[in-house]
């Protein structure tokens, strides 16, 4: 998430009571996870296992929970809880804002697109031109739709991520201030689900088609032309490139990568990234062809064991 415009080190710290190291008018452009900042971001810390991840990452701000050497060019903002903080600085900067209306005013509706009865389209959507989006769907705030786009009943797109924290008291929850964003030409099933990044997008791209019944995480980057069968669950944070077809029931790992052109075969668990090209299958997965080789060999073991008790 970027900021409208500057602010200084100073008074993002004074707005969650916090002590900082660096210039007071350092400049702090926006507030993003780590996978997704630039310069001129917050980005929070609070265990000790990620400190150098963040402190050499291109965010220049990091809320941590302890005071370390500051590296150079960069400041620091001294939490006791940055989870906490993090949250507060995203309810400023990113409120709530409840919509009184089914069609919020503040959406924009290209020619020739159809919204169908029981619809709900929130604040600041953006929905191209020649788009189907069919009853019931709802369509959270910020999201942004491209041309020819098709959405199936009962769709959710932007809700927010699955990202908690656990407490002694229970879960408590990472805000979210992203959007959904989906390219031209996507076609998504019937009660599909499509989390808002928490700080960024989570992206269909161009020629994407979702059958139905399928889960996709927050901040995941899903490529052009892909194909996604029904009951499929992508979780969040990963990058699916382009071209690539995954059959139903498959579930992934989140930060997972799956190259251009895969092929994941159905029930499949993509516990770890995997080159693009080649056909997939299992659990944990590896590439079909040396799958299907054990599993053949697996059936032969009652043969084998009771030659070997012969013997």
């Amino acid at each position: 998430m970027k900021f409208a415009h500057s602010y200084a080190l100073k008074d993002i710290a004074s707005l969650i009571d916090c002590d900082y190291v660096g210039d007071p008018l350092f400049e702090v452009l926006g507030m993003n996870e780590i996978h997704v900042v630039s310069a001129g971001d917050i980005v929070f810390v609070d265990h000790p296992k990620y400190y150098e991840k963040a402190l050499n990452s291109k965010a220049t701000v990091i809320l941590i929970n302890k005071t370390v050497p500051c590296p150079k060019g960069k400041a620091l903002i001294i939490s006791d809880d940055p989870f906490r903080d993090f949250n507060t600085l995203t309810t400023h900067f990113k409120p709530f804002h409840p919509s009184s209306q089914a069609i919020s005013d503040t959406s924009t509706i290209g020619n020739k697109t159809i919204i169908q009865p029981n619809c709900f389209i929130g604040n600041h959507v953006q929905i191209g031109e020649n788009c189907i989006i069919h009853a019931n769907v709802s369509i959270f705030d910020d999201t942004i739709i491209g041309d020819n786009v098709v959405i199936q009943s009962g769709s959710v797109l932007g809700a927010n991520a699955f990202y908690y924290k656990k407490r002694s008291e229970g879960y408590d929850q990472l805000r979210s201030s992203g959007r959904v964003v989906i390219k031209d030409h996507v076609h998504i099933g019937a009660s599909c689900t499509i989390d808002r990044g928490v700080t960024g997008d989570t992206t269909i791209g161009k020629g994407t088609k979702l059958d139905n019944l399928i889960q996709i995480g927050h901040d995941t980057l899903i490529g052009t032309n892909c194909l996604i069968a029904s009951q499929s669950g992508i979780a969040g944070c990963c990058i699916i490139e382009d071209d690539v077809t995954i059959w139903g029931q498959v579930g992934t790992n989140s930060g997972i990568t799956i190259g251009a052109g895969a092929v994941i075969l159905g029930q499949s668990g993509v516990t770890k990234s995997v080159e693009g090209g080649k056909t997939y299958f299992g659990t944990p997965i590896e590439e079909s062809r040396s799958k299907f080789k054990e599993l053949a060999l697996l059936r032969k073991l009652p043969e084998i064991i009771k030659e070997l008790k012969e013997k």
